[in-house]
C-alpha cells in the first residue's frame, strides 16, 4: 500500500505481525500455527463462521501477539494468504474499519450524519453495529464480514446464521418506525467483483434479505485494500438479489 493510498481516507494499521503456516483450525476459536522458527503456537481465531475458502491448512497466515497477563492465548489470527488475495479473518476489523470510513467520509451513501455511535442497544436484546444520527434522523447500520469468495463471487453467510436472520427482521422493524436501515457487507479481501447472498448455504437468510430490501432495508457492499501494513476501504462492489 503506497503512502498516497494510506492518506486516502480511513486506514487501520496492523500491529507487528508474526508469520506462520496454518496447521489446522478447530473448536471454531482455536488455530494451530507453525511459526518461522518452527515453534507451534495455538492462536485465538476471532471468527465464529465456517471460514469456507479461508482456512486451508498449509497456507501462510499472520498473527498478532498480545502480552496481557489475563490472556490464555497470546496470539490472534489476523490474516491468511489464499493465493489470489490476503484475507482478513478477524471479525472485529470490519466494524472498526466501517466506522472509521464513515467518519472519514469514505462511504458517500452514509454521509451527512453528525454522530456515529457503536454497539447501541435496539430491537429485542440486540445491539446495532453503527447508529448514525443527524437531528431526528437515524440510520441503523449492520456490518457483516464477508470472506467467502469463489471465482470472483463474494457470498454471505458462510454458515447458517439465525443471528443474522434476526438482524434482518429487526432492521425491517426500524424502517417501519421511520428510520433508515442498512446492511453493510464488507468483503475483507481483494479478489471479488460481485456479491450475492449464499442461498446454497443458508436459503432462509437469502429469502429474508430479499424481503428486507423489498421492505426498505438498503444494501451496501464494499471491498478493501489489504496488505501487510494495514487495511482500508476500497470501493463499492455490485450485488444481485434476484
Amino acid at each position: 500500500m503506497t503512502e498516497t493510498e494510506k492518506n486516502q481516507g480511513a486506514f487501520i494499521k496492523w500491529p507487528k505481525l508474526t508469520e506462520g503456516i496454518l496447521i489446522k483450525r478447530y473448536k471454531r476459536f482455536m488455530a494451530d500455527v507453525k511459526l518461522r522458527n518452527n515453534h507451534v503456537v495455538t492462536a485465538h481465531c476471532p471468527n465464529s463462521g465456517s471460514m469456507k475458502a479461508c482456512c486451508e491448512p498449509g497456507r501462510t497466515v499472520y498473527l498478532t501477539r498480545h502480552n496481557k497477563p489475563s490472556r490464555r492465548l497470546k496470539y490472534t489470527w489476523e490474516m491468511i494468504h489464499m493465493g489470489t488475495s490476503l484475507v482478513g479473518v478477524n471479525t472485529i476489523v470490519p466494524n472498526r474499519l466501517t466506522k472509521a470510513a464513515v467518519l472519514a467520509g469514505d462511504v458517500p451513501e452514509l454521509a451527512g450524519y453528525e454522530a456515529v455511535r457503536s454497539e447501541v442497544k435496539y430491537g429485542k436484546n440486540s445491539r446495532i453495529d453503527l447508529l448514525l444520527e443527524e437531528g431526528e434522523k437515524r440510520c441503523f447500520v449492520e456490518v457483516k464480514n464477508c470472506t467467502l469468495v469463489t471465482e470472483g463471487l463474494a457470498s454471505f453467510p458462510d454458515a447458517v446464521t439465525s443471528r443474522g436472520l434476526k438482524h434482518l427482521v429487526e432492521l425491517q422493524d426500524q424502517v417501519k418506525q421511520g428510520d433508515r436501515s442498512v446492511m453493510f457487507y464488507l468483503i475483507q479481501r481483494m479478489d471479488a467483483d460481485r456479491f450475492e447472498p449464499a442461498d446454497h448455504i443458508d436459503p432462509a437468510y437469502g429469502k429474508e434479505l430479499r424481503k428486507a430490501v423489498q421492505n426498505g432495508v438498503e444494501v451496501l457492499v464494499y471491498d478493501v485494500k489489504i496488505d501487510l501494513e494495514g487495511i482500508r476501504l476500497n470501493q463499492a462492489v455490485p450485488f444481485q438479489l434476484l
